[in-house]
């Protein structure tokens, strides 16, 4: 499947009442004095949420968190981002080296203890940034889990830091909508079948017996009872 075919089965949606409401938030914290900052992973409905805060405010830090198992595309498309839409990244990891990551028998802790490896890669190096700031913009969507369903737009996390998800009630639809009005690159890897793309030894593609846009986060830990890597859930 190309992806021109993806993007143009998207229905139609207008944008810029929606961008303007999510400036205004931005400006009014901004005017409360609160310091901001955005985390993404990079991955193929991220474009969205990283065109908007480029549009925004550009001074806007963003989080990336580079657990040293990501696709090559993957970074490939964070470099590609942060030239065209001229974004401020900040690289973040996790201070135990990947050799170090494995359990009493030796084995990657991706393979054997999947929430343990989340928790080193992910979890614990942005939650060291969190006292930096006071609010924290990402781009969950209702339709992502069952979990970022029960979500509000703004909602109190660790630390005392405010989370605000701006596109928290997008669909699928909207998000390639978007992508194809604003003429924006796309993950290499959605043409050959990923629509959510995580870390690579746990991400396959999409099922390929459902509808397009019925679960796009179908491909991350297959086979296995997670859905969640933790950042959404314990900060």
């Amino acid at each position: 499947m190309s992806s021109q075919s993806i993007i143009t089965q998207a229905s139609a949606v207008t944008f810029d009442q929606r961008v303007d409401e999510i400036a205004k938030q931005v400006a009014k914290y901004h005017k409360d004095g609160k310091k901001i900052f955005a985390s993404s992973s990079f991955q193929p409905q991220s474009v969205v949420l990283l065109d908007i805060i480029s549009r925004v405010d550009k001074t806007i830090p963003i989080y990336f968190l580079d657990t040293n198992y990501h696709f090559p595309e993957t970074i490939a498309f964070r470099d590609q981002l942060a030239e065209k839409l001229g974004l401020n990244i900040i690289d973040i990891k996790s201070d135990i080296p990947v050799d170090k990551q494995v359990d009493e028998n030796g084995q990657p802790l991706h393979a054997t203890q999947p929430d343990k490896c989340c928790h080193i890669n992910k979890v614990a190096p942005l939650e060291d940034v969190l006292p930096q700031f006071d609010v924290w913009i990402n781009g969950i969507r209702k339709g992502q889990s069952s979990v970022r369903a029960q979500m509000q737009k703004e909602e109190e996390g660790k630390h005392g830091i405010l989370r605000y998800h701006p596109i928290l009630d997008w669909d699928s639809k909207m998000v390639f909508q978007y992508i194809n009005e604003r003429k924006l690159p796309l993950h290499s890897l959605v043409a050959k079948g990923y629509f959510s793309v995580g870390c690579l030894p746990c991400t396959g593609k999409a099922d390929p017996t459902k509808p397009l846009w019925s679960d796009d986060r179908s491909g991350r830990w297959q086979g296995q009872q997670k859905t969640e890597c933790g950042l959404h859930t314990s900060l």
